[in-house]
Formats: C-alpha cells, structure tokens, sequence
C-alpha cells in the first residue's frame, strides 16, 4: 500500500490514511487501498478498529480537487459512487470503527468520518463540507449522514453556507462524541476501542447491526431485529461465560471474563 497504514495490537487494528504532502486527500488510488485494507481485515481477531489522518494537521482534507476538476458528469457520478461504496462498506463493517480525527476533516474527511460508529477529534480538528464553493455538491454521503447525525436544519445551514466549524462547535452539535489535546487523541482512541475490544464480540456486533438497521425502519420493526439478534447471543461460549461469571460466587469471579469469538 503507498497511502495506507495498518497495524494490529491485540484485539485493535488502526487504519492510517498517509498521503500527509497532500493532507490525507482521498484520490481514486487511496479509496482502492483502503477498500483493500477493510476487505484484508482478520475479524476472526480484531475487534475494533481505528481510523486516523497522518500528521497533525490534517485527518483527511476532502477529496482531490486537481483529480476531480477535469471529470465529465458520468466520471463525477463514477467516482461518488467508488466514494460511496467504500464509506458505506466501512459503515456497515461488522466491528466497531472510531474514528480518530486529527485536524481537517472537510469534504470527503467530514464524510468519512461520519461513516465511523464514534467520532472523537483533537482540539485543533476543523469539519465542514464545502462542496458548494467549489460549485458541486458533497458526493460521499454528506448530504444524507450529517442530517442524520446532527439534524436536518443545521446539516442544510453547514452545507449552503459551505462554512467550516471548530472542535467545540461540532461537540456542541453532536457531530462528535469528545474534544481531546492533540496529543491525547490517539492514546484515547485506543483506550476506548480497548474498551469495546474487551466485551462479548457477538454482542457487540450484534449491537452495532440492531442499531443501523434499526434505524432505517418503524419502531415496531426495528424491536423484531433487536428480539432476533438478542435470541441469537443465545447459547455462545460468550454467553455462557459472562453470565456463568456474575453467577459464580464471589470468590470465583474473575475481574476480566475473556470473550472468545465463536
């Protein structure tokens, strides 16, 4: 890979796009690499996984205007669907991603970040989509997630006006779960995804699909995926240990149960 890093520690994985000379920009080549990466992942051990920008300035600064600037409408469309296809495979992967947010997060960063299930950033981290000022609309999903994630009101307020906001305003407004010094946001990022490593694996994958899916549908429908994927925890070796742990007398409880896959 010439644009992305991975490494694993344990039962977490971080995913570091590095093209920092062009401030993590997302071109043809680095949504390739990264699709790559997601599909290479080992989810028969990691767990969690996070996503960061190289450097300190930028997480990723949007997509690569000298690459779109010459593309005809069919190629614009083509290349909003490579987008999207790769963000929506992020966002529907099967473990939790957070994403670590180092700086710029404009554009096609502000996207992809939404695509993460939790979103933490640096105090210098700066988010918008400015797609408008360049005379196209933002093409990755920011259109649909950011209304979703803050509310329709102020996701048209930030796209009109193609206007960037701060750390504070996006914790302000939902966008993100926490503001940490630069220096803290990595370390913090892996004490939370070692957090999540550490519980039942099924039960939180099957967390994670309870809440996307039901998100998408009624109520009354969304409680039957939950009832489903709540019987299907049911009868696992995680099961059985974490609920044969709070069950055990006192002086046979262990303080960490360790969850196997199964």
């Amino acid at each position: 890979m010439e644009f992305i890093l991975y490494e694993v520690d344990g039962a977490v994985a971080t995913i570091t796009i590095n093209r920092p000379k062009a401030l993590n920009a997302l071109n043809s080549q680095v949504l390739d690499e990264l699709n790559a990466t997601l599909d290479a992942v080992d989810l028969n051990t990691v767990r969690c996984l996070i996503l960061t920008g190289a450097g300190d300035k930028s997480f990723v600064a949007g997509a690569d205007i000298g690459e779109m600037s010459t593309l005809t409408k069919a190629e614009g469309e083509a290349f909003g669907k490579k987008g999207n296809d790769v963000f929506r495979k992020l966002e529907k992967f099967p473990i939790p991603v957070i994403a670590a947010v180092n700086g710029f997060a404009l554009g096609g960063g502000c996207e992809i970040s939404m695509s993460c299930d939790i979103r933490i950033c640096s105090d210098n981290a700066v988010f918008g989509q400015p797609e408008v000022g360049l005379g196209i609309t933002p093409g990755f999903g920011g259109t649909q997630r950011l209304a979703r994630l803050v509310s329709p009101g102020m996701a048209k307020q930030l796209i009109y006006t193609a206007r960037n906001i701060k750390a504070e305003e996006a914790y302000r407004i939902g966008l993100v779960n926490a503001v940490y010094p630069q220096e803290e946001l990595i370390p913090a990022a892996q004490k939370m995804a070692a957090g999540i490593a550490a519980q039942a694996p099924i039960a939180v994958r099957n967390c994670k699909k309870a809440i996307d899916d039901g998100l998408q549908v009624s109520i009354d429908e969304a409680i039957v995926i939950e009832e489903k994927l709540f019987g299907d925890c049911f009868e696992t070796e995680d099961q059985k240990a974490g609920m044969g742990n709070f069950l055990a007398p006192k002086d046979q409880k262990v303080k960490v149960v360790e969850f196997k896959n199964c």
